[in-house]
């Protein structure tokens, strides 16, 4: 990072700043002078909030969300449908679909996506959770709701030959999702016409 005649303290803030998807180190500077500028309206409840949810965010056993309670407030609210799952990439996702409204189901969050270039295999995914819990009683369908790419499409047909002996109906997303697209950047409408127009793999 170039010098500059900030304390360490700033030059702190600026260095953690940069590490957030989007901020690169002159996004991050401005975020930081703007933060010290409005240090009463801004920063201290921003540092109160990152330090209550550090200590209270935790994950979801049952779907890998992440909330402060576990099970989440998803798993646990009662009015949920039981007979179906929908899988997705990450809690982005999860949340995406969550505020388009159109699915009143549960969830299970793999925590990435198979990537022979990245390394990531199956036992680093939370697949066999998945396997696990089509079998429980009342599953009757897996929604797969994957990014429509290379290792998503790869990713899918994994899960679609885990579970073949589940006896569950395993369906996708349509392809209203664009090809390469990420779910966490579509519109609502995209979302809820894609989960609509799902089919039988």
């Amino acid at each position: 990072m170039p010098h500059s005649s900030a304390g360490p303290e700033i030059e702190r803030l600026i260095t953690l700043l940069a590490r957030l998807p989007g901020l690169g180190p002159r996004s991050a500077r401005r975020a930081a002078l703007h933060l010290i500028r409005k240090k009463e309206a801004l920063m201290a409840p921003l540092a109160d909030a990152l330090g209550e949810a550090a200590t209270r965010i935790t994950t979801c056993q049952q779907c890998g969300n992440i909330d402060v309670s576990n099970p989440c407030a998803i798993c646990a609210a009662p009015g949920r449908a039981q007979n179906s799952i929908c899988v997705v990439e990450q809690v982005g996702d999860l949340w995406a679909l969550e505020r388009a409204g159109a699915y009143r189901g549960r969830y299970h969050v793999l925590g990435g996506v198979l990537s022979a270039l990245d390394g990531v295999r199956p036992e680093d995914l939370r697949i066999g959770a998945l396997v696990n819990r089509a079998a429980e009683d009342g599953v009757s369908e897996i929604i797969l709701a994957l990014n429509a790419n290379v290792d998503g499409q790869t990713t899918a047909h994994y899960i679609h030959d885990a579970l073949a002996q589940t006896g569950v109906q395993i369906t996708s997303i349509a392809r209203g999702v664009p090809v390469g697209g990420d779910l966490d950047y579509l519109d609502d409408g995209t979302l809820t016409a894609a989960l609509k127009a799902r089919k039988s793999l």
